[in-house]
């Protein structure tokens, strides 16, 4: 796959996860955009607000500026800077919002179609915040925080969805790529170690400490592992995310039990 197609599937994945974000945010009443989310100090206002936010900047709008002070619920630097995109939308209406999102993704995505980026490692211009993403890890990570945050406002207004679409499997295999970092370096499991990942809807993930001390993603998943995690995709997400607990029953762990349970406290690798 050269690198045009493979930064073409990202922008397809992420252009059907905007219509869903946006859809969505079109069935909500006006007590749903108050509901708080599992994000704390964010409501789906918030949610939707930053989205529209990093959208505009990579359409081309200025970076805004805006007083944050130091809520309580920020922290780091990248966080006062998501906020400016709330604190800048407090007054906005919903509507106004849903518009603000659909029209710098139009925009983003005819430039994207008509100017495709050909070199994933080449770095994209414009960029929010100042990341020093490439092209293959910024748009990688739209689908990623499109969704995520799609699913942060349906738990938030208690509308289930959106678990089968090709942003969410994109999403939940992303994200399973870390458990081979969270078991070798977050954990520091010795040599030899193998961890399996069985998500419902996706391969199995097995990752092996190797002798440098990195979580090796193995070819295929062994016969009889150190530890296994069992669980379905929306529950993977939940831990991966860092968001609410699973449902009871839907995590299992076989193998090391110990083990088992400090992979999944430690699972989370994005806000």
């Amino acid at each position: 796959m050269t690198d045009q197609e493979l930064l073409s599937g990202y922008v397809d994945v992420w252009w059907q996860a905007v219509n869903d974000f946006t859809d969505l945010l079109e069935e909500l009443d006006e007590a749903d955009w108050a509901a708080p989310t599992d994000l704390p100090g964010w409501d789906v206002k918030a949610v939707a607000s930053h989205i529209a936010h990093l959208e505009g900047v990579l359409a081309g709008n200025p970076e805004e500026t805006a007083e944050v002070g130091q809520p309580d619920h920020v922290a780091g630097l990248m966080g006062l800077y998501t906020e400016i995109g709330v604190v800048n939308r407090r007054d906005a209406s919903p509507d106004s919002i849903i518009n603000e999102i659909r029209a710098a993704a139009t925009a983003r995505h005819t430039r994207l179609l008509a100017d495709p980026p050909t070199d994933a490692s080449a770095k994209p211009d414009p960029i929010f915040g100042g990341v020093p993403w490439d092209w293959r890890t910024l748009l990688r990570n739209r689908p990623l925080d499109v969704w995520m945050h799609e699913q942060d406002i349906r738990r938030a207004v208690d509308r289930p969805g959106g678990m089968d679409s090709a942003a969410a499997r994109h999403t939940a295999e992303y994200l399973a790529e870390s458990v081979g970092y969270v078991l070798a370096k977050r954990l520091g499991e010795p040599a030899g170690t193998v961890a399996v990942l069985e998500m419902e809807g996706s391969a199995p993930f097995a990752f092996a400490v190797n002798d440098a001390g990195r979580g090796e993603r193995l070819t295929e998943a062994p016969d009889a592992p150190t530890v296994c995690l069992r669980m379905d995709r929306e529950a993977f997400i939940r831990l991966a995310g860092g968001r609410c607990e699973p449902e009871p029953g839907t995590v299992q762990v076989e193998g090391d039990q110990a083990l088992g349970q400090r992979l999944l406290d430690a699972l989370a690798t994005t806000p």
